[in-house]
């Protein structure tokens, strides 16, 4: 315990304790107790040892919980939301199970690694069995989730293998619970099925990282809601919008609600496609009390408002909005311009929220399908796969898709075997496809149960001698100009005569009969380049990748420090990444000197 915990200008503890009338410590009332060790300078174990001390000091610090209670909202601040002003707590409880909690929590993100380590990621496995792990602990979910935010906002450029296994772990259990909510909200009965609740749900579970809630939507939409009706009392100070009760529909003339919905509304900001900002502008003439209802339209997501009191089926009573197109308001044949060709009546149809949610998901699915094949757009499709069959579980067609891309990720084997197993009941004519699948899933089953360990490779090794450079250097790549780190090696190009070819490797001078190096690009991609063509940054920075954590622990300013699975793999690279970062630190210093 400190010696002194009275601050500048506070009374000193000594002067308190020579007071004629108070003898000892424990003699000052509770009260000044429990406010001298709520001192911030106390720490738990502080109070720890003073609870040792004497019976009286124990009680103090156990009877009342002020004192355990201050120590819990000094150490964990993001919690306090889950409690309620003033509420009466065994916080000496709390405190223990929190504390557990964090320990059980480390010990699982930090066994990831060394248990997962493979040269490719089997990031879904990982995450599954955590999760598994995380759940057989019996702990509240948000001490879980506030440990692994603690881990993520640590030192920025340390425990970057810890961050990196946290920060996935965090995101599978945030949309483990996102995807509750959503089969919740799909049970509701279609009339209470509001839209703008569905929709963040999608957004939530594509971006579970990010601080998106129902709540602060809608609290941005009420904003909204006073600047439009701001703006009417200005320009048309009679528009019956300004008279409505709260929840309540009139027919005012649709035209003068001109929401100036562009881009720069779009509050489902990371998706930002038309359907999102459709229920936006919906739910915003909802609150001013004008009836919206989203159409079926091929495409292009349109909202639809019926011109007569009543209600109608007339195509052509209806004025048709394009939000995405700056609310500009559309009869029904304007509609097909859109497009460029006729379409039934059907397609003029009003659609339920359900259906809204499967065209919002089957947007972000084509989006993926589209993607680069790196992991940002391996990630959308799988969540939007997650999404869609969640809302329709029985689609063939994506359970499929979702099956043949856990094959190609080699993620799950086991889940791939069930979906499989769902589709041959579904749609028995899929037997071929689903046998192909059954059978190789099957045979990476039995080669999870024998993995190879990769061989380690040790740079004095005769085959070896050629390779320059090694794990952890920052690189630039002198034709490309991109900057990197590298993260593996190959004495030679391992990889097809195919690939050879389209790289255009053979026009190098040495060819592919030069080391090849594994490395992290600033843009988010992995790439695979010769050594004829990197040298190293002049000027070494961090490297923006998402994969950095995965294979270092630490940035040291001038490199990278591999973590113990890559430093396992290359023996004797990181003694040889720092020779070269303190070579090139004494020829800089000649360097100034020369020039001085």
């Amino acid at each position: 315990m400190a010696t002194s915990v009275a601050g500048e200008g506070q009374p000193s503890l000594n002067g308190i304790i020579s007071d004629p009338q108070t003898k000892k410590l424990t003699d000052l009332p509770t009260e000044l107790l429990e406010l001298i060790l709520c001192f911030p300078v106390l720490k738990h174990v502080d109070i720890c040892n003073v609870s040792c001390c004497c019976k009286r000091l124990h009680d103090v610090c156990h009877g009342r919980g002020k004192v355990w209670g201050h120590q819990y909202k000094l150490r964990w601040p993001r919690l306090q939301r889950f409690y309620r002003q003033n509420e009466c707590c065994d916080w000496l409880r709390e405190y223990k199970t929190r504390h557990r909690v964090g320990i059980q929590i480390r010990r699982t993100v930090e066994s990831i690694s060394k248990r997962f380590f493979t040269e490719v990621p089997c990031v879904g496995q990982v995450l599954g069995d955590s999760f598994a792990e995380i759940e057989s602990l019996g702990m509240p979910e948000h001490f879980c989730e506030d440990e692994l935010l603690f881990i993520l906002n640590s030192d920025k450029r340390k425990s970057l293998t810890l961050k990196y296994y946290a920060k996935k772990i965090l995101y599978f259990l945030r949309q483990q619970n996102i995807l509750r909510s959503l089969k919740a909200f799909l049970e509701q009965p279609a009339e209470q099925q509001a839209a703008l609740e569905g929709a963040v749900l999608v957004d939530q579970y594509c971006n579970p990282l990010a601080d998106v809630t129902l709540d602060g939507i809608s609290a941005q939409l009420d904003e909204i809601t006073e600047k439009v009706k701001k703006m009417l009392r200005i320009k048309n100070p009679s528009h019956p919008s300004l008279r409505i009760a709260q929840g309540a529909f009139l027919f005012p003339s649709c035209a003068g609600l001109h929401f100036h919905c562009t881009e720069s509304i779009v509050l489902l900001r990371r998706t930002g496609i038309p359907i999102s900002l459709s229920v936006l502008y919906m739910t915003l003439a909802q609150k001013l009390g004008v009836q919206l209802e989203p159409v079926n339209f091929p495409s292009h997501f349109l909202l639809r408002w019926c011109q007569k009191p009543r209600g109608s089926e007339d195509i052509y009573d209806f004025v048709y909005i394009d939000a995405f197109g700056k609310g500009k308001q559309l009869k029904a044949k304007e509609c097909e311009y859109l497009i460029g060709h006729q379409v039934t009546a059907d397609y003029y149809s009003a659609i339920s929220t359900t259906e809204v949610l499967l065209r919002m998901v089957g947007n972000l699915l084509n989006i993926g399908k589209r993607g680069e094949g790196n992991e940002k757009s391996y990630q959308l499709l799988r969540d939007s796969l997650d999404l869609y069959l969640t809302i329709n579980p029985d689609n063939v067609q994506y359970l499929l898709l979702q099956a043949r891309l856990y094959f190609h990720l080699g993620i799950w084997p086991e889940k791939v075997l069930d979906i499989l197993q769902h589709i041959q009941a579904l749609d028995p004519s899929q037997h071929g496809a689903v046998g192909y699948l059954v059978q190789h899933t099957l045979e990476h089953i039995q080669h999870k149960k024998h993995p190879v360990t990769p061989e380690a490779k040790k740079r004095s090794a005769p085959e070896h001698l050629e390779v320059q450079y090694s794990v952890g250097l920052i690189m630039k790549h002198k034709r490309s100009g991109y900057n990197c780190v590298i993260y593996g090696w190959d004495p030679k190009c391992t990889m097809s005569q195919e690939w050879i070819t389209t790289m255009r490797v053979h026009q190098l001078p040495n060819g592919a009969n030069q080391p090849f190096y594994n490395v992290l690009v600033q843009d988010g991609t992995c790439r695979y380049a010769a050594q004829e063509n990197l040298e190293p940054h002049s000027a070494p920075l961090e490297i923006g990748h998402p994969e950095v954590g995965r294979y270092f622990s630490e940035f040291a300013g001038t490199h990278y420090v591999a973590n113990e699975e890559l430093q396992a793999r290359y023996q004797e690279d990181m003694d040889e990444t720092l020779l070269t970062v303190q070579e090139k630190a004494r020829e800089d210093e000649d360097t100034v000197g020369l020039i001085q």
